[in-house]
């Protein structure tokens, strides 16, 4: 098992990696829209498509980090608040992901630390 912490960012606050290798795979945490090398946080008014813009950031760094790209995510969990921007996501996702089409989960929950609007959970193999 490796612990990865994407190069000059910010070690997490809480007692968790930005995520771990493990099997040949690589599972992240919780991505929320605060940007990974600098612990910048969105402000919560902030729109949907900006919150994912910046989690998808954040995405992206981890996998530069262990060397693979998107095309590489097998499962992705989404969760957000509320079920008002099922669409969007779902829009946005897809848009990200293009052709691929990775597993995927969308959880609507009442609400997700502090005030955002969507969490995303990814696991890639390497």
């Amino acid at each position: 098992m490796q612990k990865i912490q994407v190069k000059d960012s910010l070690k997490p606050l809480g007692h968790y990696s930005q995520a771990i290798v493990s099997g040949g795979l690589l599972f992240t945490s919780g991505i929320l829209p605060i940007k990974i090398k600098t612990s910048e946080k969105l402000p919560i008014e902030s729109s949907i498509e900006e919150q994912l813009f910046v989690v998808f950031d954040n995405l992206n760094q981890i996998l530069q980090e262990v060397g693979v790209t998107s095309d590489k995510v097998i499962k992705a969990t989404i969760y957000i608040s509320g079920g008002e921007n099922w669409a969007i996501v779902n829009q946005l996702y897809a848009k990200y992901f293009g052709e691929h089409r990775p597993a995927r989960s969308i959880i609507p929950v009442p609400e997700l630390h502090f005030g955002y609007k969507i969490e995303l959970e990814a696991i890639a193999e390497l």
